[in-house]
């Protein structure tokens, strides 16, 4: 079975090109537009990785991905941030939030490939 990855952004275009990157890869990937949703969508089924963007509206990421971590079906679930912020302090407030990882856009798509994989390789290490 695949791993199932849930990408969540309000860009089309943006989800879409992650879709493309990881479904090469075999992995089975939904969409949500933003963090409302992706919460929604999470009560349905239980994805193995969530890959947000930071800022959406409705919910950002960063509200996303602490809602994500009170849920106790998915405190251990990793969580890539995927965006076009790249300072310091965010990347420090994502960590403390439960953020898995940070890959900022524009994302090259071999690169995105590999942080998948090695993020879920280590949560299967850790099952």
């Amino acid at each position: 079975m695949s791993a199932r990855i849930l990408t969540v952004d309000d860009s089309c275009s943006m989800r879409q090109m992650v879709r493309a990157a990881l479904e090469a890869d075999g992995y089975e990937v939904r969409e949500a537009d933003n963090g409302e949703a992706a919460l929604a969508a999470l009560e349905v089924e239980s994805p193995d990785l969530v890959i947000t963007d930071l800022y959406m509206p409705i919910m950002d990421g960063l509200t996303l991905l602490r809602a994500i971590r009170e849920r106790a079906q998915h405190k251990f679930t990793p969580v890539l941030l995927l965006t076009t912020e790249h300072g310091e302090e965010m990347k420090q407030r994502g960590r403390a939030a439960g953020a898995t990882g940070w890959l900022v856009k524009p994302f090259q798509p071999d690169q995105l490939r590999q942080v998948v994989s090695r993020v879920l390789g280590a949560a299967r290490v850790r099952a």
